[in-house]
Parts: C-alpha cells; structure tokens; sequence
C-alpha cells in the first residue's frame, strides 16, 4: 500500500520496556498485519464511495430520493448474514453498515442539492466541504 507521505512508526508503542523483546515482536509482527488490513479498508471504502457517488448522481438528475430504505434493509440482512459465517457480530456489522448508510445518504443529499442548484454534481469531500475557494 502506498504512504500518503506521512509519517508512522510501526513500532510505536507505549509497553516498549514492559514486556521481553521477542514478546514485543510478535506484537509488531501482528500488529503490521492488521496495519495492512487497515490501509486496505480505506482504499477499499473509498472505492466504494466512488461507486456511491456514481449512484448518487443517478439518483438526483432522475428526481430520486436520497435514500432506498428498501435497498438499506436488504443489504442490512444480507450483512447479519454475511457477519454471521465469518464470525463477526452481526450487531457490530450491522452498526458499521447504518454509519456508511448515513453517510452515502448525506453525500446523495449534497449531490441532489447541486444538481438542483445547476451543478454537475460533482461531491464535495469532507475535507473541502469547508472550503468555498475555487483554486
């Protein structure tokens, strides 16, 4: 996966001194994984914010609602289901996906509202959405 520039200590840590070495680096063995795991989510919801997006501007230049409560329950079950065989809990699952949900219908609504006000559509990130610029 690729840095964004910034700086991190894989070994950054506060039990340096707590625990005997090789005990430390099977931590930082483990702990590496799972960093992997985290860098793979975030490209991975980005690509699926990507794909939303998409929807969203579907959605608002065809006059359809932000939301799809139809649409969100079935994948709600289908996400219980699918967190059940691979031994996650289905409640945890199902929180993650109505946080994501929320957050697709927030962009649908930002979406529809600039298309309404003659624009393309085009999202506004979280990080821009402050800022009215135009560089």
């Amino acid at each position: 996966m690729e840095n964004s520039g910034q700086s991190f200590d894989p070994h950054a840590s506060s039990l340096s001194g707590t625990a005997q070495p090789e005990v430390l680096e099977e931590l930082y063995r483990v702990r590496s994984s799972i960093d992997n795991i985290d860098a793979a989510l975030i490209h991975l919801l980005a690509e699926r914010f990507k794909a939303t997006q998409r929807v969203g501007v579907l959605k608002a230049t065809h006059s359809l609602p932000p939301a799809d409560p139809g649409r969100e329950a079935a994948q709600i079950s289908r996400l219980r289901a699918l967190a059940r065989d691979a031994q996650l809990d289905p409640v945890f699952a199902e929180k993650f996906l109505a946080f994501i949900i929320d957050e697709v219908i927030r962009h649908h609504e930002a979406i529809s509202e600039n298309i309404k006000a003659g624009g393309d559509g085009s999202p506004v990130s979280g990080e821009d959405a402050g800022d009215e610029t135009d560089d």
